[in-house]
């Protein structure tokens, strides 16, 4: 307890001189609601109590016992990690903090008159596990603006980039160098206890993701436009005001479509790449800046955030074979040429899903609302029809259903944002929101630095009797 008041002392000693440069939005003391961070640190006492229990009661526990062919297959259904956001079920889906896409898009705020969760709504669930009042969803929208100016020596950086260098690194490459910048790093260096690891965590991941839309709209003017971004909007929600900053905020249900986009691509467990990899690092103290630089570049992989430009180059291609013929046949007969030719059906099937993925679904329900007779997405919905029966026949994939990827490319080609090497940078922006509050969380738990056991080919054979 008495750690607690001095915990909940040290938010109020420095929610003052954090804010203080916020001048015309609500104070951390203001007394209206209750802020996020300030939300955060009453609940950091009760879950290092309960990690604790859980380990003294049952730490020697056997949770899973592992087969040569996970350790081989990618490490592929171990179960080892802590991410508290989110759990994927093979047949429900995704859940963040035990609420599906569908209950989210219910229950979290909203913009005025709009349709879709704000992302700001979803990151206050992922780190506390409350759904945000509107008001709390407002304030941060503001603090997230308040915190948005981008270096000048960033905003250098990114302009002399080549612009054929790919856009994911220019973004890397910028979100590392805002490391400068860590309150994180600068407090460590100067001495500071473990228990103050959160707070510094948390104002840099605040700061970072503040910053993300400038810098992913400046790579997108810069390499594929006038090279002018428009300046943050104070009044404005996080998804408008990336909208606005590429350039297509005057398509209200394109900004609809981003705030819908960034909240279902943010978080899906700790396993995939870009997620463990941020994990990973941070793990080892690095800041928030270089931690999310790291799960980036994964990100930036084919079989990781690349996946969605593969699927649409697919449809394209498609598209271009059978031209308007969109008949059951024609499809299934494309479909079995792609696998006769030892390719993959791309966007179908995933690691641990076993039916249509909830996130496809969410957009796909956008489309039927927004652009119904769009030829891509008639595409779309006929592949969706006819290729789950194939992969069946076909019998070599463990979910014949669709993924996110499968359906994200077409509504961005719908509103213009047509550039397919960019794609993925809205994927970081997004995936940012997801990795950032277990980073958080992992520094106010004292999560340790992950270091598994790792023994060669011959060892193993040895451990399971083996000749080789």
């Amino acid at each position: 307890m008495a750690s607690s008041l001095r915990l909940g002392a040290s938010i109020l000693r420095t929610a003052p001189l954090r804010t203080a440069a916020y001048k015309g939005f609500r104070c951390y003391s203001a007394g209206k609601t209750t802020s996020l961070k300030e939300t955060f640190a009453a609940k950091i006492p009760g879950e290092i109590e309960k990690i604790k229990k859980l380990r003294k009661e049952y730490g020697s526990e056997v949770v899973q016992e592992v087969t040569l062919d996970q350790i081989y297959g990618g490490a592929r259904g171990i179960k080892s990690l802590v991410w508290e956001g989110s759990v994927l079920d093979s047949e429900e889906g995704i859940r963040f903090r035990g609420k599906t896409i569908p209950e989210c898009q219910q229950v979290l705020p909203k913009a005025p008159g709009g349709e879709e969760p704000l992302p700001e709504g979803l990151f206050w669930l992922l780190l506390t596990g409350e759904v945000p009042t509107e008001q709390q969803v407002r304030d941060l929208s503001a603090e997230w603006a308040a915190r948005s100016d981008v270096p000048k020596f960033v905003e250098e950086l990114i302009d002399r980039c080549p612009s054929d260098l790919h856009p994911m690194a220019q973004f890397s490459i910028a979100v590392t160098a805002l490391e400068r910048e860590s309150n994180f790093a600068k407090a460590y260096a100067k001495g500071m206890p473990k228990s103050q690891y959160w707070e510094h965590t948390f104002e840099d991941s605040m700061d970072l993701i503040a910053k993300l839309p400038t810098i992913a709209a400046k790579i997108y003017r810069n390499v594929y436009k006038d090279g002018k971004v428009a300046p943050v909007e104070k009044d404005k929600d996080y998804g408008y005001n990336l909208a606005n900053q590429l350039g297509f905020a005057d398509n209200k249900d394109f900004v609809e479509l981003m705030r819908l986009y960034l909240t279902i691509h943010s978080d899906h467990e700790g396993g995939n790449v870009s997620a463990h990899t941020t994990h990973l690092v941070g793990s080892a103290l690095s800041s928030p800046y270089l931690s999310l630089a790291a799960g980036l570049n994964g990100l930036a992989g084919p079989l990781h955030g690349l996946a969605n430009q593969e699927v649409l180059i697919w449809l394209q291609k498609m598209k271009k074979a059978i031209g308007n013929d969109l008949s059951d046949e024609a499809i299934r007969d494309y479909l079995w040429s792609t696998l006769k030719a030892g390719q993959v059906v791309p966007g179908y099937g995933h690691a641990v899903l076993r039916k249509t993925d909830p996130r496809y679904v969410s957009q796909r329900e956008f489309a039927q609302k927004h652009l119904p007779d769009d030829p891509m997405f008639k595409l779309v919905s006929q592949v969706y029809k006819i290729a789950p029966g194939v992969l069946t026949e076909h019998g070599k994939t463990k979910n014949p259903y669709p993924n996110v990827d499968a359906h994200s490319g077409v509504l961005l080609q719908y509103y213009g944002l047509t550039e397919q090497n960019y794609y993925t940078v809205l994927f970081g922006v997004s995936r940012a929101l997801g990795v950032l509050p277990q980073l958080i969380i992992d520094r106010a738990v004292g999560a340790p630095i992950e270091r598994p056991k790792s023994f060669s080919t011959e060892m193993y054979a040895k451990l399971v009797n083996a000749t080789l």
